[in-house]
Order: C-alpha cells, then structure tokens, then sequence
C-alpha cells in the first residue's frame, strides 16, 4: 500500500516575500495584517510558544478581554491569511544578507528569501529555581497587576523578591489587596524600600523561600528554607526576560541588558527599526513590559514603516528605470512588477 503524505496548501512556501515575519503572538500578527492589507506578500513563521500561553484568559485589550489566548491567535491568523497573508509553523535557525534581502533558514531544512524582515518573535521569562513556581507559573503565580491583578484582588498575595524591580512590584499589588507580604528571599530590601512597605502596611518575611506550597490546583503558601510556611494564595515574582533573538547574530544583532534590570531586550528606535538595515522589532523581543494591546500596536507601527520603506525603494527603482529604460534598475523594476502580478493571481 502506497502512503500519501497530504501538505496544507497554505504550508507551502514560495522563493521570495517582501516580509517575512518572525514570530505568531499579537505583535507579528498585527504587522502582518497590516502589511496584507497593504498588497505585500508576506510569510509569518510561527513556532508556536506564546510568552501568555498558561494564562486563562488575555486582559486590558479592549474588546478582547478574557480571551484565552490561542483563541485570540488562531482569530488573528485567519485574518491575515484572510488578507492573503501566510502563516506556517516553523522556527528560524538563523537569517542571512543578500545584496537585495536576506535569505531566511528554517531549522526545519526550508528556506525563504525576504526584502525585508519583522522580528517578533517574542521572550521567555525565567523563574527562580524553586519547587513548584513553574507549575502554577500564568494562574496563581504572577508577575504582572495589569494583566492578571484583577483575578487575585483582595487574596493573600505574597511577592517574591527577585531583583531591582521587586519592591516596586509590591508597591503595584498593595493596589489591589490590603493583604501583601514582601518575601526577602535572595534581595531584602534596603532602609528606605523598607520603609516605603512599611509604610504601606506591607509585612516584609526575611529568609529564604524553599518551595511553594500547593493543595490540589490552588496555591496556599510559600514555604521558608527554615520549615515555616506562610499561608498565601497568590504569589508574585519578577522574573527575568530572555529574549529569542539568537537567529540574528548572523546581521550582528543581539540582545542587550535591559536598562531597568529585568533582563534582555532588542534595541530600536520608535518605530521598531533595528541598527541592521531592513530588519524591524516589535513586541516582548524589544519591549518586555509591553503587554497585548501595545504588543499589537508596535507590530502595526512597524509594519507601516517597512511599508514605507519599500514603497520608497520601489519608487527610487522606477524613477531610475523612467530615466534610463535600459538600466539595471529598469531590470530590477519588471521583476517587482511580476512579482506583483504573481501576488494578485495575473
């Protein structure tokens, strides 16, 4: 009996793009959207790991709120290839210049040319190395009051210090619940952050945190290195951001420390522009605190320059060709022009 290997259609890649989108969350989403709607041919390669995947629900994006999220990206996806756009599973292994582009490698063995590049392919958040953190990690265990603060309002919240940005993370929760408990754990605070939480009626726990301790699929406390354990029911930490970037040490791009210390992140100026020509970033990969709603936004604010920008090239081509109908640059022209017409099925 013969086996006959069925290909989704929509898996199959074409040579060239003008865009090639790195990552599937909101940001790259969004800037492929834009960019379909703007008649570009783009290709979004999605390894399928959102930063918010244990999260229940997606929140402070408006109309969306409470969205799981795959729902959220797999609505997002069909309207990009409802635009013509192109969503395939995949992870870059690594990008490379061309002298019009840059060739774009698949650790699946694929290959794909691009004019120009959107890197969103997001960040992961490493979480101190203690017993049971990571599994209640997006429910119980949070980092951020503006995404999940409201779901743990008025519990016993404890939060663990963690780095630099600890003290202010507890400043944050007290907002939400007069019950807040700072566990000193590696970084007691210093004399004036530990007036700031007295001050505010945050009980500040020396020593160290061995486990968190759970009962059935609830949190219930945080358990100390001395054996004492204190009843909380949700816990906050700090963790730190690692971008996903390493695919682009080929065009000398790579992840710096971020200003505030919470970790990696990709430098860009406003727009998303990257210091490597014709390479963008928008999303967690250069702003880690951003969340849904601004991830999305930076995706459409980059798309819209990458559009621009290859507007303004292909109108440098034509004036050149209009000038000189014999050129390289005329040559150059005819083949933007196939392709277009390859793209809206002349």
């Amino acid at each position: 009996m013969l086996s006959v290997e069925v290909v989704e259609v929509t898996d199959l890649l074409r040579d060239g793009y003008d865009v090639v989108v790195v990552g599937g969350g909101a940001a790259g989403l969004s800037g492929a959207l834009t960019l379909a709607r703007s008649r570009r041919s783009v290709l979004v390669v999605d390894a399928g790991a959102p930063r918010n995947a244990p999260a229940e629900g997606v929140h402070a994006f408006l109309t969306r709120d409470g969205t799981p999220p795959a729902e959220l990206l797999e609505r997002g996806r069909a309207e990009v290839r409802g635009y013509g756009g192109q969503v395939v599973p995949g992870e870059v292994g690594s990008v490379a210049r061309e002298e019009d582009g840059f060739a774009v490698a698949l650790t699946d063995g694929r290959a794909v040319r691009a004019r120009r590049l959107l890197v969103a392919a997001g960040a992961v958040d490493e979480l101190p190395d203690i017993p049971g953190l990571r599994e209640r990690w997006g429910r119980d265990v949070v980092h951020c009051p503006y995404c999940h603060g409201w779901e743990v309002r008025d519990q016993a919240i404890g939060v663990l210090a963690t780095g630099p940005m600890s003290v202010h993370q507890a400043l944050l929760f007290r907002q939400l619940s007069d019950d807040v408990m700072y566990f000193s754990h590696t970084t007691p605070p210093g004399e004036e952050d530990a007036e700031r939480l007295t001050a505010r009626g945050i009980e500040i726990v020396q020593g160290e945190v061995a486990s968190v301790e759970t009962d059935g699929d609830r949190l219930v406390g945080v358990r100390l290195r001395d054996g004492t354990v204190v009843g909380r029911e949700a816990l906050a930490v700090a963790s730190r951001i690692v971008v996903r970037a390493g695919f682009l040490a080929g065009l000398g791009l790579r992840p710096a420390e971020h200003p505030v210390g919470i970790g990696q992140y990709l430098p860009t100026d406003a727009t998303g522009r990257t210091e490597a020509p014709g390479v963008w970033a928008a999303g967690n990969v250069t702003d880690p605190a951003a969340q849904v709603g601004a991830a999305a936004a930076a995706g459409t604010t980059a798309a819209a320059q990458i559009n621009a920008d290859l507007i303004a090239e292909e109108t440098r081509r034509a004036v050149a060709a209009h000038r000189d109908p014999f050129s390289a640059d005329s040559e150059a022209r005819l083949c933007e022009q196939a392709m277009g017409d390859r793209r809206h099925g002349i």
